[in-house]
């Protein structure tokens, strides 16, 4: 009996601890146009500075991300076509990590 309450709580706890722990650590922006993309002024060489909407607060694609041709193709055609997406940005970075179709 011991030894099956054991294996339970093992079970319970690599249960509770997976899962997608990357989409739990994005802030998301719904509904929402790319206003502003630029090369950064500090590092140009690794990051992209993006603004959302009207707010006046940075946000950066990172180049060394694998995703980044993805996301920054995604932030033009808002840029350009004021098309809305679903923007996820890394908590505590400001690195923008998805940009996705509002379903």
């Amino acid at each position: 009996m011991k030894a099956w309450s054991y294996f339970l709580l093992l079970f319970f706890m690599i249960v509770s601890c997976s899962g997608n722990s990357n989409s739990q650590n994005l802030t998301w922006y719904n509904n929402s146009v790319i206003s502003n993309i630029e090369k950064d002024a500090e590092k140009p060489e690794e990051f992209e500075r993006v603004s959302i909407g009207i707010s006046a607060q940075v946000f950066y694609i990172s180049k060394k991300s694998s995703d980044y041709t993805t996301i920054l193709e995604k932030a033009r055609q808002s840029l350009q076509k004021n098309k809305a997406f679903n923007i996820g940005i890394e908590k505590n970075t400001n690195i923008i990590r998805q940009i996705n179709e509002i379903k």
